[in-house]
Order: C-alpha cells, then structure tokens, then sequence
C-alpha cells in the first residue's frame, strides 16, 4: 500500500513543475502582434481580403486568437467600421478575412490595421492586447481624366428589398449633374468634390432585363454615364419537398422551387440550382429540373433513406431535409381493364386489374359510383384482379364508376380509372304529379288537365306516351281513353256539367306507372273569393292560408309563372294537410310583375275546393306608362276626364289612386287642390294636382274653370312606390258661355222641328192613302182576262163599247155605312137598313133569252159594305126606267156634271151605245192564275163574287141624280153590252 501512495505523490510533483515552466515560456512570448498584412480589392464582389500571420507561436502549438479590425475610408482617422474575428491559430499559419462594403471600392481609398489578443483558457488571465499593425491602403485607381464621369458599381446583382449605394466620379469638379433611377431622378451626398454617393432603399423588382441608372450633365444636356441595376427575386426555400416509388426500382422527388430568380442577362448568374444529397450512402446528384428529380432504388434492401435538397444561386443558398421508410412511401399505378358485367336495372358487376408492386402483393382499392342524384363509395381488398358487385342502382340512368388503389402502408392513391354504363329500363315508379284548371260555360266544363313530366329516377326509361281516361259518375257509359304522345304535358277536355274521375298514366317500353285520379265535380262549390294582397321578396313569396275544419287530404296553390303571356306556364305545388303556410319561389319571378295565387284543398274523393287567392309582387315599381285620357262633357266652367281603357292588372305595382295635374294662365288652386312644381319641368309653373285616392274611379270633373279659357292636364297613377312619368299636357279650350246657351236651346228646338215634320209626313201619307188613294193603272188591270173578244184576242185595255152590262147590283147594308164622297170628301152615313136590290140592263142583242149570272165586283176605297154580303144572290129583274133613279154614283156630282152637254141617253129606258168611253176602270183580282192576256176558258161562268173585287164603270153620258139621304146604294157596278 506504501508504493502507489510514493508513486501518485511524484507525478503529482512532477506536473507542477511542468506547468510553471510552460507559464513562463508562454509569458516571455506574449503579446503575438499580427504581421505580414495585406490586402486584396475583389471589384465585383465590392469586398476587401485580408491576409496575415501571427508569428512566435511557442512550440509550434495552437491558441485560441481574437483579431480586431479596424478600415477608415478617404482617410485614417475615418473609421467606418469596427470588428472582432475569432479563430485557432495555428503555427506558421496564413490567415484570411474578408470584409464587404456597401460603397463600391472605386469610389473611394480604404484603410486597414489590425491587432490582436490571446483567448485560450492555456494562458492565464490578463490577456493584453498586442499593438496596431501599420496601415495598409487599398486603392482601386488614381485618377480619372478631364471630362469623364463614371457610376459605380457595374452590372451590379441585389436581391429584391435590399440596400444599394451608387456613385459617380468625374474627372472635373461638377455642380450640374443629376442622376436618376429608371426616370427618377434620385438625391444623395457628396464624398468630395470628385465623388457622390446615392443609397437606395429597399430597390424593387422592375424587370427581369434590369433598372437603368444614369447621370445628366445640364451644362451640356447629355448622359454622360449609366449602368444597370439587376434586382433580382429572393431565392426560396423549396416547399412540398417529397419522394415516392410506384415500382420500388426509382425514387421520384418532387418540390415547388417557388419563384424564379432568373433574370434575361445570361451573364448575371442569378438562375437556381438545385442538389440532391442522401446521407446514408453518401451519394449526391445535380437536378437538371427545377422542380423535381429521379433517384434510383440501390438494390442492397437500404429500406431508409435522409435527403438534403438544397436550392443555390449567387446569392443565396436554400435547403430542406427529407428522411424516410421506402414502405411507407408506395405509390402504386392507376388499375388496367375497368368492365362492367351482367348490367340489369338495379345491379352491375364491376371488374379490374391491378399492376404488381414487388412483394407488397395485397392492395386497398376504393371504388366511386357517380349517379345523376348521389355519389357513393366503396372500398374493396385486392391482390391482382379486382371484382365488386354495384347494386340499389336505378334504372335507366347513366353511371360513372372509377376505381383506385394505395398499398397496405398508405401512402397516396394511385391515379382513377373509370368507365361508363347504363343500367336497363324499368315500368315507371310513381303516379304523375297532376292538376287541372276548369272554366264553366253555359252546360259545360271546359278542363284543362296538367301533370308534370316524371323525374328520370321515377320514369325509369323513357316515356312514350301518356293515358287519359274520363268516366262520367253521374251516367254509366262506356270509358273514354285518350293517348297523348310525349313529351306533351296535358291535355284539354271538354265535358258536360256531370261529375268525371279522370285517370292518367305514363307508359315507357317496359310498364305503365301507377295512375293519378282526379275528379271533376258538377257542382265544385267555388265561391267568389276575393284575392288578399300580398307582399313578395327575390326569394319568393310566403302564402298562408286558415286550416279547414273538413276532411282534406291535402292542398294544393296554383299560379302562373309568366301571367303576362299567352302561355303562361301553369304552375302548382301539393301541400300536406297539416301544413297552412308555404313559400313559393320560381326563377322566372321578376319585379314589376303581378302574380296571382289560388289556395285548393283537395278533399279524399279526389274533389278541389277553391278557398283563397292571394296576389302580389316580388317588387313593386312606379308606373311606366300614364292612361290615355279622353275629354267629354265640355262646358265653360267644367270638363270631365276619363281614362276608362287603362288597365290596372297589368301595371308593375298596386295602383293606388290617380294625381290629376292641372295648369291655367291664373296659376291658382281650386279648393280640393294643392300647388305642385314638377321637376321635370323646365319652366317650372305651377300646377294644381288633384289627387283621386280610389283607383277604381277612372273619371274626374275639373270644376271652377272660366268661360274661353285654355288649361292643361294630364293623369298619371301613384303606387306605394312612386307615381308614374311625367307626361305631356294636354291642352283644352272651356267655350263662351252664351254660345252655350244658345246650343242648348237651338238643339231642342231643331229636334222638336223635325219630329214634327216627320210625324206631318206620315200623317200626309195616311190621309192620301185614306182620302187620295193612287188610280190604279188599266193596263194593269186583271179585269182584262174576263173579256173575250174573238176580233182582238190580244187586246190590252177594255172600252165601254166592248162591254154589255147584264145586270146592276145595289147592295144596301143591313147597318149604317159611311160612303166617302170625292169631290167633297165628305161621309155618308146610310142608317136606313134596306134589302139588296138587283137590277137587269136590257142587252143589246136581240136574241137575248134571260138573265145572266151576277157578276160581282168589290173595291173597298169605295164601299166596303160590300164584303159584307157573302154572295150576289140571284138577281130580281127591275123594270128599266128604274136604272137612273136606282143608280148611286160614287163619283163626285161636280164631274158628273162636267159631262158633254149633249143628251147621251135618248130616253130614260135607252143607254147610248156609241158614247162608250170609259171614265174609270178599276183593276180586277183575276180569278185565275197565268198570264193577264189569257182568257179563262168558260168567262160566262164567274167564280162566286167572293173572290173579286168590287168595280165600277161610268160613261161620261151617264149622269146620276144626286144621293139623297135614304139612298141605300152602297156599291154599283155597270158593265158594256156584250159584257158579263
């Protein structure tokens, strides 16, 4: 135990004495004084490289050194900048530093020295400072020539937002020169009668082909030095840095470079390179991409991998570290071969293949089906060829299915691969969605019915045609069908006032749907509602209505999407029946349009009840138009204005009454009136508006005006939201007053002249017709077609001498008889009741054998007694001289006695026979049809005197005594020899 205890002791004393003589060794050595300094001007980077050595390093060992540097500019004792620099000095060992400077080195002399101090824990404490090194100067160039001016730094690369300071040296001493920065002149100070300097801060990017700095001379007006400023963008650090295989022999890695610092001059080396190094098997490659490069997979299982990815340009240097597990890194390939198979309405089988990824055999494939309404997904495990079954589909629709997959150890999916089908029709699914609307004529109903097209999922193929059917309820009859081809969405009916069910149904090539019922009731029970106003928004408009106490199954609003066209896109919607309140919205709303709604409720048989009607606007605006206004009733102090024709239900807003403006010479207001200016007015005069507030009222009497004077008006509506344009003033002229009077006197007084008149010439017409009756016409006469003459059977007017008069007749009235006389026009009233009397005439021929028939002739302008008797009778022979006594002229006795004076009688018994001319002879009711020329077969057998006329043939020989008062002769007829 005493030997170790010896032997520490020694050694203990033996590194003591070491250490006290290296102290004073290093002691008589101290301070080590840099020596050997120089400096070197690098131009393009603007920096300083300083060389020395520090020497007496005692045995030749290393310490720890602090070099403090000191550089003046244009003179020693301007100092402008001040720093330590730490390092290990080794012996004998060069040393390097270098300094950057902000003003380009040309543009001024600069001035180095350094010391230093010893900063090792092997030497102990105080360290103390060595002395100064001797000043070194570092010059660029001398001097410049007369009349020359240079900027500084050349060509000069920055990065975007740093600090730059420019200068110019002139040969001459200069107070004239501006510079300037792209066309801005730029302001900085002088460094001596030679130089100036600029700082510029924060420079931007301007273009990628650099900023043009230049400097003027004023005295002479020319650029006597430029250069060009590159300002290139900051380099980024790549972002999104990855790397993955898809078949475990090559790496790709990806990244975004961010912005591109290339500038347009090749020579500026401002593009970015960038480098991949791995650092586990030390390898490293050059990208030729900017943003991504391959590395290939060793094939020594190396299942980890750390890459550095570094970004680099002149002035910059970037880097991001990367380390990973190959497994955890699989991106595998898009799957081959996407099929479909045994496609039916509702199932498919979908079918692919997958590309092999090395010994990782199982992959997680996720497939996605897009349909017309929904996409869903499903997820399936596969190793090489992939099968799934695709089921709830619906029919006849289009599907997008695609398919993707990712290793066990997910990383990314691999890309879709997809492929489209169709699934096979079906019958459709659902009844039609149907309405109707229902017009009443007098004994019919004229039915428009709607329904809705099937959406695609209901249809479940195509339609091709629609079914109607109508069953009468009321009266059993055989069914009427009617097939409407699509795409058609409705059809018209007319039916009688019976109560219908109407069915509908859709078909495709596969099925017909479920149908749709509808009844059309006799008596519908629709009151007169009156329509609520409402008010609408853009999103719509909120109908509510009062919930009903009897059994509906639901209701159903109804309106038009465009009411203002002749189609105007009938529209509904089905409510459930314990809701009483919807909102209805359309795309086809527009402000300034009305919209009218009707509230049904649709009952269990199927029966709708009209409840309410609402109308409204999604947005109210001021009327676009004003009426057509017309001026009746005119009068001197009053007119009235109407507008009837203006259309209220096609205006943009509820018309909510009527301003009526009205402008005269006087520019004063009637009570009921306000003074109004108009603004668009140019004159602004003064108008009196009046103001209507029921919008039903469509006339307005403007009152209180004066006599010849003239006014303008015009009407415009006002709503809720404003009235309607400014328009036009219509002028009118109120009349004189008296002019009016005087009109409304005249006027009656002409028109009561003219009735008058009117009424004097019907009663003219009368009393001719009475008292002056027209003398017919003897060619006319149907008299002719009784005279046969065997000379002359085309004669065309009868003479007395052709006629013999067989017989007078003298019917006497059982009762007073008036008789109007000719000449006098006076009435004779026979009152004395007497017998017909019948007279023979002696024939002419000698060989005459009796009496013939009567022949009877009535003409009630004369006698109307006649038509009393119903027959002639047989005649009663008289006694010849009877024949003048009996004989009652209805001549006028003033033209009887205007005869010739000559006796034409020889006696009272004698008729002369040559003296046969006719003085009147009325026209005869033939008989018999047919010609006025053709003579009746038998003329001596005369029809019953019933069927003729009543006439009378006087001579002018003849002359009657005068008619006393007894007389009863009422008619008279005398007829010529030879004559029946």
């Amino acid at each position: 135990m005493a030997f170790p205890a010896v032997f520490q002791t020694t050694c203990f004393f033996m590194l003591l004495s070491l250490r006290a003589c290296q102290s004073e060794v290093l002691t008589e050595h101290l301070p080590l004084t840099p020596e050997a300094l120089k400096v070197f001007v690098n131009s393009t980077q603007q920096s300083l490289h300083l060389q020395w050595t520090v020497h007496n390093l005692p045995y030749k060992g290393e310490l720890k050194m602090v070099f403090q540097i000191q550089i003046s500019r244009t003179e020693t004792s301007n100092i402008i900048w001040k720093g330590n620099y730490s390092t290990t000095v080794k012996w004998n060992e060069i040393l390097h530093w270098s300094w950057e400077s902000e003003l380009p080195l040309e543009c001024a002399t600069h001035f180095v020295r350094i010391k230093s101090v010893v900063d090792d824990a092997k030497v102990p404490q105080p360290n103390i400072w060595s002395s100064w090194s001797s000043w070194q100067e570092a010059k660029v160039q001398d001097s410049f020539e007369q009349d020359t001016l240079f900027i500084f730094p050349k060509d000069k690369l920055v990065e975007e937002g740093s600090d730059v300071t420019i200068c110019y040296i002139s040969g001459n001493i200069q107070n004239n020169i501006s510079c300037y920065l792209d066309g801005e002149q730029i302001h900085g100070e002088q460094l001596d009668p030679h130089v100036s300097t600029f700082k510029l801060k924060n420079v931007p990017f301007v273009r990628e082909r650099g900023t043009n700095i230049y400097c003027v001379d004023h005295r002479r007006n020319t650029i006597n030095g430029g250069t060009v400023l590159f300002v290139s963008k900051v380099l980024e650090e790549p972002k999104n840095f990855s790397c993955e295989t898809q078949d475990l022999k090559t790496l790709s890695c990806t990244w975004d470079p961010g912005v591109d610092t290339t500038l347009a001059w090749s020579k500026q080396r401002s593009q970015s390179y960038y480098t991949l190094f791995e650092s586990f098997s030390g390898k490293k490659k050059l990208c030729k991409e900017k943003n991504w490069c391959n590395w290939p997979i060793s094939q020594d299982s190396q299942a980890m991998y750390n890459f550095t990815l570094t970004a680099e340009n002149y002035l910059r240097k970037r880097s991001v570290n990367l380390l990973f597990n190959l497994t955890d890194r699989v991106h595998p390939m898009s799957p081959l071969s996407v099929k479909f198979e045994n496609i039916s309405a509702t199932n498919a089988v979908m079918t692919w293949k997958v590309r092999p990824t090395g010994d990782y055999l199982t992959l997680l494939c996720e497939i996605e089906l897009y349909g017309e309404r929904k996409m869903t997904q499903h997820n399936v495990s596969v190793k090489v060829n992939g099968k799934y079954l695709l089921s709830e589909l619906e029919p006849d629709t289009e599907y997008a299915a695609r398919v993707r997959c990712a290793a066990n150890h997910f990383w990314k999916w691999s890309e879709w691969s997809g492929q489209n089908f169709t699934t096979l029709q079906a019958a459709p699914l659902e009844a039609l969605d149907v309405w109707r609307s229902v017009k009443s004529g007098p004994g019919t109903q004229n039915v428009t019915f709607f329904w809705k097209l099937p959406p695609k999922f209901h249809a479940n193929g195509k339609i091709l045609h629609y079914t109607v059917i109508v069953e009468n309820l009321d009266k059993p009859s055989r069914l009427e069908a009617l097939t409407i081809p699509a795409p058609a969405n409705g059809t018209e009916l007319t039916l009688d006032q019976s109560s219908y069910e109407i069915r509908v149904t859709a078909s495709n090539s596969v099925g017909t749907s479920p149908a749709s019922v509808m009844v059309i009731s006799a008596d519908p029970g629709d009151k007169e509602v009156k329509a609520e106003r409402i008010k609408g928004s853009k999103d719509g408009f909120f109908i509510s209505w009062k919930p009903q106490s009897g059994d509906f199954m639901g209701y159903v609003v109804d309106w038009c999407d465009h009411p203002q066209d002749t189609l105007c896109d009938f529209q509904w919607k089905n409510i459930g029946p314990n809701t009483t309140s919807t909102v209805i919205s359309s795309d086809a709303f527009r402000p300034g349009v009305r919209y009218n709604f009707r509230i049904y409720g649709l009952s269990t048989e199927r029966i709708a009840y009209l409840l309410e009607k609402k109308t409204g606007y999604t947005q109210e605006l001021a009327p676009l138009d004003n009426p057509q206004v017309d001026t009746i009733n005119l009068t001197s102090h009053s007119f009235t204005l109407s507008w009837k024709n203006y259309s209220t239900e096609s205006q943009p807003a509820f018309i909510e009454g009527y301003y009526v403006y009205l402008k005269s010479k006087a520019r004063r207001c009637h009570p009921g009136a306000e003074k109004e200016v108009l603004s668009e007015i140019t004159d602004t005069t003064v108008c009196c508006q009046y103001k209507i507030n029921n919008p039903g009222q469509k006339t307005f009497t403007v009152e209180n005006l004066q006599p010849e004077s003239f006014y303008e008006f015009f009407v415009t509506p006002y709503t809720s939201v404003g009235e309607g344009p400014n328009s036009t003033f219509t002028r009118v002229r109120t009349p004189d007053e008296y002019s009016y009077m005087l009109i409304r006197i005249i006027l009656p007084v002409i028109l009561c002249i003219f009735l008058l008149l009117v009424a004097c010439n019907l009663k003219s017409q009368w009393v001719k017709e009475k008292c002056y009756p027209d003398i017919p016409d003897p060619y006319k006469s149907s008299v002719l077609s009784l005279i046969k003459s065997k000379e002359n059977p085309h004669r065309t007017i009868m003479n007395i001498s052709d006629c013999i008069p067989d017989a007078i007749e003298v019917v006497n009235k059982p009762e007073g008889t008036k008789t109007q006389s000719l000449g006098t026009r006076k009435s004779l009233t026979e009152t004395e009741s007497t017998k017909p009397v019948y007279l023979y005439l002696l024939p002419t021929e000698k060989n005459y054998a009796g009496p013939g028939p009567c022949i009877c002739f009535e003409n009630f302008t004369y006698n109307q007694a006649a038509s009393d008797s119903g027959s002639c009778g047989h005649p009663v022979p008289v006694p010849l001289g009877a024949l003048p006594s009996q004989l009652g002229l209805l001549t006028s006795p003033e033209n009887l006695l205007q005869a010739p004076g000559k006796n034409c009688m020889n006696s009272q018994g004698e008729i002369p026979t040559g003296e046969t001319t006719l003085n009147y002879v009325s026209q005869l009711a033939a008989p018999v049809s047919g010609d006025k020329d053709s003579l009746p077969t038998n003329p001596l057998m005369p029809p019953p005197c019933s069927e003729y006329k009543m006439q009378m043939a006087v001579p002018f020989c003849l002359v009657s005594p005068p008619l006393t008062e007894n007389s009863g002769l009422s008619s008279m007829t005398l007829l010529g020899p030879g004559d029946h």
